[in-house]
């Protein structure tokens, strides 16, 4: 059965278009985004996509398989593929079935318990210690090592069998840690509700299940604020890994500014500072930094430094694989993992779902623009012709030598020049990857510019000049991309970019979007040149804002005596 003329249109390769012209669109959306990812959205036609994971995920939020069927068949236009039904039973009906329970004997072992009728196919993986042992409940158990709590969940959830963990956490240090009521500057401090709802869902303590899990939100929206709030309902001792030492100050910040700690409860160990506190904040990094490949990774330690009740794990999709390996090791603590996007270049999702936990939370972006907690932002695409001067070079070059060309072809710099007037009296960052193109544009219009080469204290007091309003314009190159808090930047100009990569989009979009005072707008723009590999980059990297409901517009800017030609598109 399916509801006549319904906006979804279920396909059996386990793909579904929604219409949104439909005036059942978002209710349907609504249902299918609990159980499905969306993959792209261009125009009128949405497209989502049903896996395993995207259904352990719902099937961890408590969803059931007769809920999503039920779903996907009440707004069906046609009839729904029984394959995918029977699929979608079969996924969400493995997620509870295998357990990891404390064993309740003696020595440092877990209980591994599985229902009958998968037992038969885990001792045909040779992953468990012999026949299982059948318990009066009808399961049935293996005893395993503690010690293999992380690397069994990893190993069985990319076999397909999704491990529910009920073993428990030990508490950790005691911490004596609240939430202020007011900021530092006086303005009252309180979670937004979606703040508190992340926060209820991870530590929640019904079933054995809180505790571990990712949340996900858009940056600007304060994922900063949902780790400190996690960590003053637990007042435990924790461990905050970040991407980099401006991420570490930040927290460091947020943490005194928010909360009831001292400066001597926070410890920094990032950089030339090695200080183990009861908070400590550390980069990944330092984390993975060694002299050698054959050399052990000697600041893994810290995990061990302290007995952490809470490991923080700051844009979750950035982990390294060193720190993966370490967290499977590290099962027994809590375990936060904070992002924007769960998307990984690596194709690492399951992994993060296996040793850092379900999704526990996200919230589509658009419906926090609609709230007003983000800016609400304009997307452009501006495509350039090559240089006639570089055309010749580009015409001989190898595909690596042709992408850089690309990437720093000098028409870009006529029009950053006409964005810059177009948003004249708004803060404006340039971003790139080729440090001699952002020293071009540096020299072309007395910017001041923060690469990697940048001493940190010199890239706080450009910062802070930024935000003060002294300097309009800021170039930066990828040293920005990660929790740079930048809140009233209101135009982003990408001038080159890292190939396809999602997740540098994800971020350098999120440096503009924090709320604006006034109309509460931004723009972000991505300058390619035509006819290159740089726009087939440009496509994959802009996936990202299609997943997030954005459309864009495309512009074509042709030599200086032409004018202008627009297209209205979507991702």
């Amino acid at each position: 059965m399916h509801a006549a003329g319904g906006p979804l249109i279920v396909q059996s390769d386990d793909s579904v278009l929604l219409d949104a012209r439909h005036p059942d669109a978002e209710a349907a959306r609504e249902s299918l985004a609990r159980f499905a990812e969306l993959v792209k959205r261009p125009g009128d036609l949405h497209t989502y996509r049903i896996t395993p994971l995207s259904v352990w995920n719902a099937a961890a939020s408590g969803l059931t398989a007769d809920e999503m069927t039920d779903g996907l068949i009440h707004f069906s236009r046609y009839d729904v593929p029984a394959g995918l039904i029977d699929r979608i039973g079969v996924w969400a009906g493995r997620y509870g079935k295998l357990t990891l329970e404390a064993d309740g004997g003696e020595g440092e072992a877990l209980a591994l318990a599985a229902d009958g009728d998968i037992a038969a196919e885990l001792e045909g993986l040779g992953l468990l210690p012999g026949s299982g042992e059948p318990a009066p409940d009808g399961r049935v158990r293996w005893r395993v090592p503690a010690g293999r709590r992380g690397e069994l969940k990893r190993e069985l959830t990319r076999l397909g069998f999704p491990v529910l963990d009920l073993a428990g956490y030990r508490r950790g240090g005691r911490l004596d840690v609240g939430l202020r009521p007011a900021a530092s500057s006086g303005e009252p401090f309180r979670l937004r509700d979606y703040q508190e709802r992340a926060v209820d869902l991870f530590c929640r303590e019904d079933g054995g299940s809180g505790g571990s899990g990712v949340i996900v939100l858009p940056c600007g929206a304060g994922k900063t604020i949902v780790g400190i709030a996690a960590l003053a309902r637990l007042k435990c001792e924790a461990l905050i890994l970040t991407p980099s030492v401006t991420s570490v100050r930040q927290w460091r910040s947020e943490l005194l500014d928010k909360t009831t700690l001292t400066e001597r409860d926070i410890g920094v160990y990032a950089g030339s500072e090695r200080e183990v506190r009861p908070v400590t904040i550390a980069t990944y990094s330092i984390m993975t930094c060694r002299s050698a490949k054959t050399e052990e990774y000697r600041h893994m330690k810290l995990f061990g430094e302290r007995d952490w009740g809470l490991i923080i794990y700051d844009e979750v999709h950035l982990l390294p694989a060193p720190v993966f390996r370490m967290t499977a090791d590290l099962q027994a603590k809590r375990r936060l993992g904070l992002t924007a996007t769960l998307v990984r270049e690596d194709g690492r999702e399951e992994d993060v779902f296996s040793l850092i936990g379900p999704k526990r939370f996200d919230l589509f972006w658009k419906t926090l623009e609609a709230k007003g907690w983000i800016a609400r932002v304009t997307c452009t695409e501006i495509r350039v012709p090559l240089d006639p001067a570089a055309a010749a070079e580009y015409a001989a070059a190898g595909m690596r030598a042709r992408i850089r060309i690309a990437a720093e072809n000098p028409a870009k710099l006529r029009v950053v020049r006409e964005l810059l007037a177009r948003h004249a009296g708004r803060p404006v960052l340039i971003i790139g990857q080729y440090l001699r193109q952002l020293k071009q544009m540096a020299a072309a219009w007395g910017a001041p510019l923060v690469t990697g080469e940048t001493a940190h204290d010199e890239r706080e007091r450009l910062y802070a000049r930024f935000r003060s309003g002294e300097e309009p314009v800021l170039i930066v190159s990828k040293v920005a991309n990660l929790a740079v808090d930048l809140p009233d930047a209101a135009v982003a100009v990408q001038v080159s970019g890292s190939y396809g990569s999602r997740q540098e989009e994800a971020q350098r979009i999120g440096r503009i979007m924090r709320p604006k005072p006034g109309d509460n707008a931004c723009w972000f723009y991505t300058v390619v040149t035509e006819g290159t590999k740089e726009t087939e980059y440009a496509r994959r990297r802009q996936l990202f804002l299609t997943e997030q409901g954005y459309s864009y517009r495309i512009e074509r800017m042709p030599e200086p005596a032409g004018a202008a030609e627009t297209e209205a598109s979507g991702c």
